[in-house]
């Protein structure tokens, strides 16, 4: 948990921030738990009144997700929320404040997706191993809440 804190405290752009994340492996901490990233906008926090802001967050958290994450989390796993609102200190602030009035806990946030094994985004596709079908599933492509 202390070193994704510590990324978001030393900023995004500093250099000791992003010469601590060069030298870990990532994708699982110090106790052998395993990192699953979580966008925040779509999959933790419901979006469904769209963007307001990197500070404002009205909307409540998607159904089940809290008993999700816990459950993920009871399992062995590190949660690391992501969003392109940590952009900020003030956004950072604003996704941490809201998690915790919905008592919702994870072990880090942070701004770019750090390694992991894998990722819970609404707005990724999954890739088969054939581009050939990457055009038509781009095209196609909704959220799971549109």
């Amino acid at each position: 948990m202390a070193s994704f804190y510590l990324y978001i405290r030393l900023g995004v752009g500093s250099r000791l921030a992003r010469s601590f994340l060069m030298k870990q492996d990532r994708r699982y901490d110090k106790m052998g738990k395993y990192t699953v990233v979580f966008d925040f906008d779509g999959v933790i926090h419901s979006y469904t009144s769209g963007w307001k802001g990197a500070v404002v967050i009205p909307d409540p958290p998607v159904p089940g997700i809290k008993e999700a994450i816990a459950e993920i989390r009871a399992a062995g796993y590190e949660i690391v929320v992501v969003s392109s609102r940590c952009v900020t200190g003030a956004g950072v602030n604003s996704i941490q404040s809201w998690l915790d009035s919905y008592g919702i806990e994870v072990d880090g946030i942070a701004c770019h997706k750090p390694p992991a094994i894998v990722y819970v985004d609404d707005r990724a596709l999954y890739f088969d191993g054939n581009p050939k079908t990457l055009l038509g599933k781009i095209t196609n492509f909704k959220p799971w809440y549109k």
